[in-house]
C-alpha cells in the first residue's frame, strides 16, 4: 500500500532520502524518522526504511548506544496545548468533522514516532521484534497519509487544529523499560483504538464518508496487529523476569494511570490482540467503579 506514498508525490528532500549502500543500520534508520519535522519527509522515510529492512539490507545486530531522544522532530504547526484546552469537536458540522480526522491523523503521525522509537531505543532484542516494529511504523504512516489526504480533500490539512501531546509524554514516562512501555502505551493507551475507532466508523458511515469508512476500516484493521505486537513484547519481557503477565498489568495500570481505564471494552477484539479474559474482568471492574 505505501508504495504509493513516494519521495516525488510528496517532494522529499534528497539529502534525507535513505538509499543502497547508505546509512545500512536499522537503528540510524530510525534515528532520522524519529528526528525528521516534516511529516511528508517522515512518512516517505519511513516507507523507504521499510523496503529496506524487508528487503534485508539493514542490518541490526550492531550500532552506536542510543542517544537520550525524548522530542521526535515536529514542526510549529500544530500548537500543542492541554486535552482541556481544545476545542469541542462537533461531528455534525463539516468544521468538527475535520477535527476529529485532524485528531486521528496526529494520533497516527504520533505512532510512527512511537514505533520508531521503540526500534532505536530498545538494543538486542530478537529480529522478529524489529520485523514487528518496523511494520507497525510503515503501515501507522499509511494511516496518516489517508487520513491527511482526506483533510486536504475537505480543504484542510494536519495542522489546521491544535492538538495535545500525552501519548508522547507516557512513552517518554515508560522509557526506561521496555516492559512499561509495551504494556502501558501498546495495551493501555493504543488499545483504546480497539474501542473507539469502531465507532468513529460508524459515525461516518451514518454520514456517508465513504473515503473515512475505508480508512477506518484499514485502520481498525491494522490497530488489532498492533496492539498484539505490544502483548507479545510485553509477554516476552514478563517472561524473561518471570512475572505473570496479568498481574505485572495490573500492577502497571495502577503505577501509570491517574484513573481506571474507561469502558466499554471490545472484548472480542481486545481477546483477538492478546488480552486475556482475566485482564478484561478487571477492566471492567475498575471501570464500574470510576
Amino acid at each position: 500500500m505505501l508504495q504509493a506514498f513516494t519521495a516525488e508525490r510528496y517532494n522529499l528532500r534528497s539529502d534525507i532520502w535513505p538509499r543502497a549502500g547508505i546509512m545500512q543500520n536499522l537503528y540510524d534508520q530510525a534515528k532520522q524518522c524519529l528526528t525528521l519535522a516534516a511529516p511528508a519527509d517522515k512518512v516517505a522515510f519511513t516507507a523507504e526504511a521499510a523496503g529496506l529492512w524487508n528487503a534485508g539490507q539493514l542490518i541490526w545486530t550492531e550500532g552506536e548506544p542510543p542517544e537520550l531522544l525524548n522530542d521526535p522532530g515536529r514542526l510549529d504547526k500544530p500548537a500543542v496545548v492541554m486535552p482541556r484546552d481544545l476545542p469541542k469537536r462537533k461531528p455534525k458540522s463539516e468544521e468538527g468533522r475535520a477535527a476529529l480526522i485532524h485528531s486521528l491523523a496526529h494520533i497516527e503521525l504520533t505512532a510512527i514516532n512511537l514505533a520508531w522509537d521503540t526500534i532505536y531505543r530498545y538494543r538486542d532484542m530478537p529480529k522478529e521484534y524489529y520485523d514487528d516494529w518496523v511494520k507497525c511504523a510503515n503501515e501507522e504512516a499509511g494511516h496518516f497519509i489517508l487520513l491527511r489526504d482526506r483533510l486536504r480533500e475537505m480543504g484542510y490539512d494536519y495542522g489546521s487544529f491544535p492538538v495535545h501531546n500525552e501519548l508522547w509524554k507516557m512513552a517518554v514516562t515508560t522509557a526506561d523499560d521496555l516492559m512499561d512501555r509495551m504494556g502501558i502505551v501498546h495495551r493501555a493507551f493504543e488499545a483504546r483504538a480497539l474501542d473507539v475507532v469502531p465507532k468513529t466508523l460508524q459515525r461516518f458511515e451514518h454520514l456517508n464518508d465513504r473515503t473515512m469508512v475505508k480508512a477506518l476500516t484499514i485502520i481498525c484493521n491494522d490497530e488489532v496487529g498492533h496492539v498484539s505486537s505490544g502483548t507479545r513484547w510485553f509477554h516476552y519481557r514478563c517472561a524473561q523476569r518471570q512475572l505473570d503477565p496479568d498481574t505485572t498489568f495490573f500492577m502497571l495500570l495502577e503505577k501509570y494511570m491517574k484513573k481506571p481505564l474507561s469502558g466499554p471494552f471490545n472484548h472480542d477484539v481486545r481477546l483477538q490482540s492478546g488480552f486475556s479474559e482475566n485482564e478484561l474482568r478487571y477492566l471492567e471492574e475498575n471501570a464500574k467503579q470510576r
